[in-house]
């Protein structure tokens, strides 16, 4: 039987092994069920496609409420988006430690509210309570739900062989965008105040809320866009290998066509994790016809989301291959994200020394 991973997310094996073969009841209106590697599920209801997902809540109070707040809700949002449907509904259990204060809770509550109107989101039911033996960060789970018309979503199931991928942001926001909330003093040692106050601008970066429906924007399926994944634990690498995946198809990709963000590659370096295979939300990968490439790039360019066209889908018989340097290989699945390691070793080092 496969293994646990160490920690992080389960592995395919883990999942096609425990948790596919026993899924409830069966109902004919799922349209997009449970599969490893894709967001979120998609139920019909009467004559629309209603797009879900569940995560945990997630608030870390060393990036300050109001910002770790944020990140939050866009972590829970950027996963229901890539059904290419609005965020809708949001319902939210906030399992509380002892140790939050009121004024802790206005401020975390406030910029959810501020958010979800942004997103035009409502907030529609929940159960806010404090408890012993709960903890920061996991604090709590929710789910949030997208509404749209039965010809408006998509799924790997659209993607086909010659679609272009477009990734936007590139590799490793989450993971660096975290490390400068967390490391600022060491990121100015090392580089220079100016590169850190930059460096902290990738916590901002971090939601492909915008990347999603700036994309779907110029069309869905045969009209442009055809599927969506949210580069997460195991990074850039591990999106494309489980988009491809569930695609049921090949990729064909070159590394050097892939966008950066500006300070990714010095923090990366730092804390030495390898920013292909290292968490990215924020990170978006998107397949398109390739007629509307081209355009989808335009959009981005005018969103100011940097964005490229990094390679395509090919027969399922030419396997996964990445291009780097000129050389073919193959792409393999990451399994193990390296940024937790290197996030919790950091924090013992740094945090001891007052870093």
């Amino acid at each position: 039987m496969a293994k646990l991973p160490e920690i992080g997310k389960i592995s395919a094996e883990v999942f096609n092994e425990l948790i596919y073969p026993h899924l409830g009841a069966k109902k004919p209106e799922i349209l997009v069920g449970p599969q490893h590697g894709v967001d979120v599920g998609i139920v019909q209801i009467g004559n629309k496609a209603v797009a879900m997902t569940s995560d945990p809540v997630f608030i870390v109070p060393e990036y300050g409420f109001k910002r770790a707040a944020w990140f939050a809700i866009h972590i829970l949002t950027s996963d229901v988006v890539t059904s290419g449907l609005p965020p809708t509904y949001l319902t939210i259990d906030l399992n509380l430690p002892m140790s939050m204060t009121e004024e802790e809770l206005k401020i975390v509550w406030e910029t959810v509210d501020k958010e979800c109107k942004k997103m035009g989101m409502a907030i529609i039911c929940g159960h806010t309570a404090r408890y012993d033996n709960c903890y920061y960060p996991m604090v709590g789970g929710a789910t949030v739900l997208a509404v749209g018309s039965l010809d408006q979503y998509v799924s790997p199931r659209f993607a086909q062989v010659g679609d272009k991928i477009v990734i936007t942001k590139g590799p490793a926001i989450e993971a660096s965008g975290i490390f400068a909330a967390m490391f600022p003093t060491l990121l100015t040692e090392q580089y220079g105040t100016g590169f850190s106050q930059r460096a902290q601008k990738l916590f901002y970066k971090m939601s492909v809320v915008n990347d999603a429906m700036t994309a779907t924007a110029i069309g869905v399926r045969d009209e442009g866009i055809t599927s969506m994944h949210d580069a997460t634990e195991c990074g850039i690498w591990g999106g494309i290998y489980e988009l491809a995946q569930a695609a049921g198809v090949g990729v064909r990709i070159e590394k050097e066509k892939i966008v950066v963000e500006e300070c990714v590659n010095e923090i990366c370096e730092l804390f030495e994790i390898d920013p292909y295979a290292s968490i990215s939300e924020g990170t978006l990968i998107i397949t398109c016809k390739e007629n509307k490439a081209e355009k989808l790039i335009r959009a981005f360019k005018d969103g100011n989301i940097k964005a490229s066209v990094v390679g395509e889908l090919t027969g399922s018989k030419f396997g996964m291959v990445l291009i780097e340097k000129g050389k073919e290989k193959r792409l393999q699945h990451p399994i193990v994200d390296p940024f937790w390691k290197a996030f919790y070793d950091a924090l013992q080092k740094y945090k001891k020394i007052g870093v």
